[in-house]
């Protein structure tokens, strides 16, 4: 059985290590269950595939309308968390992990949580969603906003137009702003 346990910064994030079972075939893991996150219904389930050459930078993104669950198929990456919400016990956290081949985990990112990630190697990042996507719920912030700090550990990263152009954290207005509960 896997082991879930809170992420030891971000209140809420929840990191959930697998079980691998491996021969010369290759590998098997459970990677989710809704059981394992019971604080949301999982009514509206959607499944994104999400493929990047090294070195691609995706992100900052929010919702406030849907969870985030990420796993990663091949590949390393490196996933990058900030706590948006006000009043959040850890509002203004930033934290990043690195999952993937050597590290087999997935990571439970509950709503106000800006993520994104970077790519250590080519990866596949597989994520599940508690709402269908609509576009009316996507948000930015800047990926190199000074202010979060983020410590992507690259230094030329490849980013889409949209993740280039989101604004700063102080730039973003009270209202778009998620808010803890």
């Amino acid at each position: 059985m896997p082991q879930i346990k809170e992420s030891n910064l971000i209140q809420g994030v929840q990191l959930v290590t697998f079980d691998a079972f491996g021969d010369d075939r290759g590998r098997f893991m459970e990677t989710f269950r809704r059981e394992w996150f019971p604080q949301r219904s999982w009514d509206k389930i959607q499944s994104n595939c999400s493929k990047s050459k090294a070195g691609v930078l995706r992100g900052l993104h929010y919702h406030f309308q849907q969870v985030d669950y990420w796993t990663v198929a091949s590949g390393t990456i490196r996933a990058a968390l900030y706590d948006m919400r006000v009043g959040s016990p850890t509002q203004g956290v930033a934290q990043t992990v690195d999952v993937g081949d050597e590290n087999l985990m997935g990571i439970f990112i509950p709503i106000g949580v800006a993520h994104g990630f970077v790519t250590l190697s080519d990866a596949t990042l597989i994520y599940i969603v508690d709402n269908y996507y609509t576009g009316s719920d996507e948000f930015g912030v800047a990926w190199d906003d000074p202010d979060i700090a983020m410590p992507w550990g690259v230094d030329d990263p490849v980013v889409s137009s949209r993740d280039a152009t989101n604004p700063r954290l102080n730039d973003i207005s009270e209202e778009i702003m998620p808010k803890f509960s």
